[in-house]
């Protein structure tokens, strides 16, 4: 019964799809390919000939077979209902089931076909061509040469399923008709005369002069060409093309042409060596160029040059040396926003040499930075080169811990600003032991010295980041005991864990003003450093005085469900002033209260929310939520975060901040959906002094549609910035998105 209604539901398919020339008839023929010849061996003249029944007409040299007829011969091998071999011409007719499969794994099927007997040149009927790297041709006929090139007339080429998965026919997302294919198998690509591209059944681009590779693989042409719509530039156009210059490297040039700017070139170059692989990405245009980044461009501001540079590489010189370098560069601040290429509002330059090994790290690193702010000035960027870093680890040394060295140097330069150059050389030993109580006690021990020599430190604005003028010299030490107990049990059908916490670190007081800050400004209490052995960031600060962190963690795990959670406080013994601003949660003796939580619900439910209360009154000092509900196809995305800290706003590196940030996609259909996405400023005066926000400023949002199969992606995204910056402008923009997949290069 099942078969039957299975039958049923694919006849109306097959009649819909059914064409009366049957021109290009792209469906699954239902004939088994002829498997490989018994006899691989054979001499190439020899044809091998297997048949249910054999007619000989000696008089006329003629031979039919019939009923599963078989021919091989020289890797070529052909199956039919009925074969009629004329021995003096060395004409072979196949009629029935036909089906023909070439050395390269490419199979024929037709009605009938005309060949010679070498089995590699002749005349098929209705023709269908199963390509072997994928993707299929049908022609109302198609004629194969010796050279094994295949020319089809009034044929049809689609690399998409044409079965569904209930395995009833369907019309392919995308095919390209033409009145003359021609398949050369020997440069794996096909060529078109008076071609069409068809989609969803619909003819619709004209391609008069076209071609494609077979396969995929590092192929020259075209690729698949961009649509956009922008307030500032206008409707744009872009076109690349790739140039295949080896199976390992390529060139794909990208014109970009606007309606209310000058056209932009994109060049992008990519390598695959023995070595590694790099990419070099470049853009250049010409248009008017915001000075004052705080107003509109005036008009009749002529064109300047712009452009920008993104590479990145890395190289395995050997098992444990490697190269890796960035390269970020542009002319000017707001070029990469105006042009929608990226919104990041720092580039960085790097490159880095390191050596890895079982035990040991050294790497030679530099940094150049350059900033995309407004307010920034670009002398005071710091270049960092060389930063020079090499850590050695002992295991089972002392007691049998682990004792690990470190050594390290870093110059920064700045051309307006503070110079810093830093050596240190540390050494830390850790133990980790379990008592017969179930304990989990770890034991820490730690010693630095450091040489700083700072240069210019007037211009640096915080007069806490300056450090003294000229060489400074300090030590550093520390004591660490952690104790982890856990204890677990079943709980509701599953297991629970509760591991109560301490900690105790001593360190004698640092001179930590002398030196520079240049690595340990952005700090602040949170549960991932509570128990860090220095909860400053970098190594420029250091945590010095006596103090006690408690704090607990509980997990459960239930089938399709999982909790976790942890919480915290430290307390300091002494009352002296500590280097920790206000607002950081670790100024006064205690610190405030820190936790994170999350929790999961199979792969459909995740919450992430992380807390710091403060210590006094509980106020909410930091918030910070993400969330995602529902599958991959359809699902929401919610990220909330404020800062609440109060911070001394000259202090640029901990400024509070609240926005939201919203995500959508709805899955309709199989094949349709719906996404969108915003993001909203909620900070105001009250929270940042020096914000331009009032308390809910959209900064941007998308919404758009898309259709995505196995073979065609298609789509419409509009988005709208609300933020202007000198020459880009705030305004809406339309993008279009047509892939044809599977088509290549």
């Amino acid at each position: 019964m099942k078969r039957a209604v299975l039958l049923v539901t694919c006849v109306f398919p097959a009649v819909l799809l059914a064409n009366p020339a049957l021109a290009q008839d792209l469906q699954t023929r239902p004939v088994t390919p002829p498997p490989p010849s018994a006899t691989p061996s054979a001499p190439d003249d020899q044809v091998q000939f297997t048949a249910t029944n054999l007619e000989y007409d000696s008089k006329e040299d003629i031979v039919t077979a019939t009923g599963d007829v078989r021919m091989y011969r020289s890797g070529d091998r052909l199956r039919a209902d009925t074969v009629v071999w004329n021995r003096k011409t060395g004409k072979v007719h196949a009629s029935g089931n036909i089906a023909v499969v070439n050395p390269g794994g490419d199979t024929a099927y037709g009605d009938s076909i005309e060949l010679t007997d070498a089995l590699k040149d002749g005349v098929v009927d209705n023709m269908l061509l199963v390509l072997e790297k994928g993707g299929r041709l049908a022609a109302r006929k198609g004629t194969r040469s010796l050279d094994e090139v295949v020319v089809l007339e009034d044929a049809a080429y689609t690399p998409c399923a044409v079965t569904a998965s209930s395995n009833c026919p369907k019309e392919p997302s995308w095919k390209i008709t033409a009145v003359r294919v021609l398949y050369r198998p020997d440069r794996e690509r096909i060529y078109y005369t008076g071609a069409r591209i068809n989609l969803f059944g619909l003819p619709t681009l004209p391609l008069p002069a076209f071609s494609n590779p077979v396969g995929g693989g590092n192929n020259s042409g075209l690729l698949t060409p961009d649509f956009r719509y922008g307030r500032v530039n206008g409707f744009e156009f872009a076109q690349p093309y790739h140039f295949a210059l080896a199976p390992n490297r390529g060139l794909t040039i990208t014109p970009r042409f606007f309606t209310a700017v000058l056209p932009m070139l994109k060049a992008e170059y990519q390598e695959l060596n023995t070595l590694g692989a790099y990419t070099i990405t470049g853009y250049a245009t010409a248009s008017p160029r915001s000075v004052d980044l705080l107003t509109p461009t005036p008009p009749g501001t002529p064109d300047s040059f712009r452009g920008y540079l993104d590479g990145v590489g890395r190289f395995q010189l050997s098992p444990n040396w490697s190269l890796s370098g960035s390269l970020r560069l542009t002319t000017d601040r707001t070029f990469l926003r105006r042009y929608d290429i990226s919104r990041d509002d720092r580039l960085r330059t790097t490159a880095s040499l390191q050596r890895i090994d079982t035990d040991s790290y050294f790497a030679i690193t530099g940094w150049y930075v350059q900033t995309l702010r407004v307010a920034d000035r670009q002398g005071l960027q710091p270049i960092a080169l060389p930063e020079i870093d090499y850590r050695h680890r002992f295991t089972d040394s002392l007691l049998g811990g682990t004792f690990e060295l470190q050594a390290n140097s870093l110059a920064i330069s700045r051309p307006a600003g503070q110079d810093t150059q830093r050596a240190f050389a540390s050494a830390r030993w850790d133990l980790r032991k379990l008592t017969p109580w179930g304990q989990e006690v770890t034991f820490t021990a730690f010693g630095r010295g450091d040489v700083y020599n700072a240069k210019d430190t007037l211009a640096t604005t915080v007069a806490s980041y300056r450090g003294n003028e000229g060489i400074s010299a300090r030590a550093i030490g520390a004591f660490a005991i952690d104790v982890k107990w856990p204890f677990i049990g079943t709980f509701l059908g599953g297991t629970q864990r509760l591991t109560p916490r301490f900690q105790v670190v001593a360190s004698p007081q640092t001179t930590n003003l002398a030196v520079p800050n240049e690595d340990a400004r952005a700090v602040d209490l949170e549960d991932s450093n509570l128990f860090a052995l220095n909860r400053f960031p970098g190594y420029d600060r250091f945590e010095d005085s006596t103090r006690f962190t408690y704090g607990v963690d509980w997990a459960a795990d239930l089938p399709g469900f999982s909790i976790s959670t942890n919480v915290g406080q430290s307390y300091r013994l002494n009352n002296r002033e500590t280097l920790f601003p206000d607002g950081t949660g670790l100024s006064g003796r205690v610190s405030d209260i820190v936790g994170r939580t999350e929790i999961r619900y199979h792969d459909f439910v995740s919450i992430t929310h992380r807390y710091r209360l403060d210590k006094s009154n509980l106020a909410i000092r930091r918030n910070e939520v993400d969330a995602s509900v529902g599958s991959r196809s359809t699902y929401i995305l919610v990220g909330y975060l404020r800062l609440n800290r109060n911070i001394d706003p000259t202090l640029e590196d901990l400024r509070d901040r609240e926005e939201v940030r919203l995500g959508a996609r709805v899955q309709v259909t199989k094949f349709w959906s719906v996404f969108g996405s915003t993001v909203i400023d909620l900070t105001d005066r009250n929270e940042d002094p020096l914000s331009l926000a009032n308390g809910f400023d959209p900064v941007r949002h998308r919404l758009g549609f898309q259709y995505e199969d196995d073979c065609l992606r298609l789509g419409g995204t509009w988005k709208r910035d609300y933020q202007d910056t000198g020459d880009a402008r705030a305004g809406n923009s339309f993008l279009l998105t047509l892939a044809f997949k599977n088509l290549g290069r």
